[in-house]
């Protein structure tokens, strides 16, 4: 499988580009970057490790790389400036975002290229990917909530004391501040979490309210996610590369599942070769699915927005 990066100079476009040589699973990356220089040296930098890792090919180039790209991953965003509101954020990304489309789709894409979508805010940029591009909607995914549900696991990990591998967790919904935590289905080795000594309902408020506020914990001492990041995009890419149709919590337009519709957001989601291959409504807590449905509804207000703004993508 050959994976161009458009965002490969930045910091998670590396360490996805990183996360994915060592696992050693796709057979060519392609850093695509408006600094052009900062992907070359990343590229180069990967190059020096190759013959420790895996026989592929890794460079930098242009869009032109996207012609006979398998899967086109799209990481390329915009920080916040000081005083900013999030709309505001919201519309120059997504300005940025419709200048990389243009060009992706330019520049050609296979019928069965599946475009995963990274970029903030994520659940709107994948609507617009899925709208605005000639592929079938089952192949643009956004990253959605992968990265909230690795973390969220890792967190109930160290509170517990137990393996993170261990831990069965879910968070559903919208990357952002309506996004839900799935405490039905949430277990340790099989056990459900409400068994664990010392487990509350308190720690559980906690432990949500802390993975809620990681992204900007990380941003504040270290500038930016890039480690936890580049892995939760490894697993689902290698989930396409492998076709290993694993369940993951990953945006997607939404055509009726939990009465969700005409949004693209995060449920579980069946994943292989072909994009999104199924998805599955799994037996909730009723005020779980409430929260589902709400924070749908806070996504169709933001794409009503922007959607006003630039006008319909089509």
């Amino acid at each position: 499988m050959k994976v161009s990066i458009i965002g490969g100079g930045g910091l998670v476009g590396s360490c996805t580009a990183f996360a994915l040589q060592t696992g050693r699973v796709v057979r060519e990356i392609t850093l695509l970057d408006a600094n052009a220089e900062m992907a070359a040296g990343q590229a180069l930098d990967l190059l020096h490790g190759a013959s420790l890792v895996a026989d592929q090919r890794i460079v930098a180039g242009g869009y032109e790389q996207v012609a006979d790209s398998d899967l086109i991953c799209i990481t390329a965003g915009l920080r916040r400036k000081p005083d900013e509101s999030r709309l505001d954020l919201i519309n120059r990304n997504v300005d940025l975002f419709m200048q990389i489309l243009q060009q992706v789709k330019g520049a050609g894409l296979r019928q069965d290229a599946i475009v995963l979508v990274v970029s903030n805010p994520v659940d709107v940029l994948t609507y617009l990917a899925a709208e605005y591009l000639d592929l079938p909607a089952s192949q643009v995914i956004g990253l959605g909530t992968q990265l909230d549900t690795i973390r969220f696991r890792s967190l109930i990990a160290l509170q517990l004391g137990a393996a993170p591998t261990q831990v069965n967790a879910l968070i559903l919904g919208e990357h952002g501040d309506s996004m839900v935590p799935i405490w039905s289905s949430a277990a340790v080795g099989g056990l459900p979490l409400e068994k664990q000594p010392g487990w509350t309902p308190h720690l559980a408020a906690e432990l949500f309210t802390r993975t809620k506020g990681s992204g900007a914990e990380v941003i504040k001492k270290k500038g930016g996610a890039g480690f936890a990041v580049g892995i939760a995009i490894q697993e689902v890419i290698e989930s396409i590369a492998l076709d290993r149709h694993r369940v993951l919590p990953v945006s997607s337009l939404q055509k009726g599942c939990y009465g969700l519709r005409d949004v693209s957001i995060s449920v579980p989601t069946v994943v292989g070769r072909r994009g999104v291959v199924a998805t599955h409504e799994i037996e909730l807590w009723p005020k779980e699915v409430q929260g589902l449905r709400k924070s749908g509804q806070v996504l169709r207000q933001t794409i009503d927005q922007v959607l006003s703004r630039i006008g319909a993508v089509r």
